[in-house]
């Protein structure tokens, strides 16, 4: 009797990853929700785009020798990494670090993607107080006038404080234990549920649910790391974050990733929009591969993080409702099978 040919354990496991998913044609930058704040810097963009060709060509010519890509992947030609920002997930040109004078924002203690909401913002608020000061002082108000002006005043520079400690991105360590699954968002546990059934796990899973209040980093990090299937965006109301309605009914947009290696376990990361928070940042791509811990977009201004992952054997949870939670450094659950195995 012939025998059959032994079956490659590696290469079955490979047959089951995922196939990758065409990109939401709703997602044609890095956020979707636009706002005011990026309609100013794509004017100003505009702007810089023509004092360079205009008075500065061989920048422009220097610029354009050092890029790499085949196509443009933004509605425009750009001249230099600045102009990439809002459109990292549509592929196309790109500079290499080493050739990208700009770098140096990628290290600055703040959300690169906030910088523009940062300066804007505080330049409002520490100016209306200080202008609220100035005004008073030459105006030599005294009495009850006196005293709502400085109330005034304080509180525009506490909004400005408030801003500059939203933006914060702090160095995090990231455990690098096989098996870890680790909070995509910095916030409080709000809900723990089990799915019989979900479509992007395909089987049974466990959702849990973070709150992020204002005071919190808003910045979004990789649970496990995994490999980009697809993105998807919903347009949607701006309920308060706390209430369970909002994961239905809010603006929001859904990573569906694997594992990168083998089980290539399905994960779904949901960014949920809030009553403040309005804008949802991600900068993915179907295709991305990621880093445990490793950033991918933030939501501005208070929100609601979700994470599903399967429900299986070996699966124990470390997390609880009401726990507060670090972005890339609390471990929520633990594959245990994925750690025994790796201690073998």
């Amino acid at each position: 009797m012939e025998q059959s040919a032994p079956v490659d354990a590696s290469a079955q496991s490979e047959n089951c990853r995922r196939p990758l998913e065409r990109m939401d044609p709703q997602l044609t930058s890095i956020q979707p929700g636009g706002g005011v704040i990026v309609k100013l810097e794509m004017a100003w963009g505009r702007w810089r785009r023509f004092w360079l060709t205009t008075f500065r060509p061989k920048y422009v010519s220097r610029m354009r020798s050092l890029r790499k890509g085949e196509h443009a992947g933004c509605p425009f030609e750009p001249i230099d990494p600045r102009d990439i920002k809002y459109y990292q997930n549509q592929g196309g040109y790109f500079w290499e670090p080493d050739d990208d004078a700009f770098t140096w924002r990628d290290r600055l203690p703040f959300a690169r993607t906030g910088l523009a909401e940062l300066l804007v913002l505080t330049a409002l608020f520490f100016g209306g107080s200080a202008g609220i000061v100035t005004i008073a002082r030459v105006a030599d108000w005294t009495g009850l006038p006196a005293v709502v002006a400085s109330v005034v005043s304080l509180a525009l520079f506490v909004c400005g404080l408030l801003i500059v400690w939203f933006f914060r991105d702090p160095p995090r360590r990231i455990p690098q234990e096989k098996g870890l699954v680790v909070a995509p968002a910095d916030g409080k546990i709000v809900a723990i549920e089990e799915l019989e059934y979900d479509s992007d796990i395909d089987g049974p899973a466990i959702l849990i649910g973070i709150f992020l209040s204002i005071f919190n980093v808003h910045i979004n990090r990789m649970p496990m790391a995994a490999r980009v299937i697809g993105l998807s965006y919903r347009r949607g109301k701006f309920l308060n974050a706390l209430r369970p309605e909002s994961a239905r009914e809010n603006e929001q947009l859904a990573v569906r990733a694997e594992q990168l290696e083998a089980p290539y376990r399905p994960m779904v990361v949901r960014q949920i929009t809030g009553a403040i928070a309005r804008r949802i940042v991600c900068w993915l791509k179907p295709g991305d591969e990621l880093t445990v811990g490793e950033q991918f977009g933030m939501i501005k201004l208070g929100s609601r993080t979700e994470l599903i992952i399967p429900r299986e054997h070996g699966l124990q949870m470390l997390t609880k409702i009401g726990e507060s939670v670090t972005a890339g450094v609390s471990v929520l659950a633990r594959y245990e099978c994925d750690s025994d195995s790796d201690s073998k």
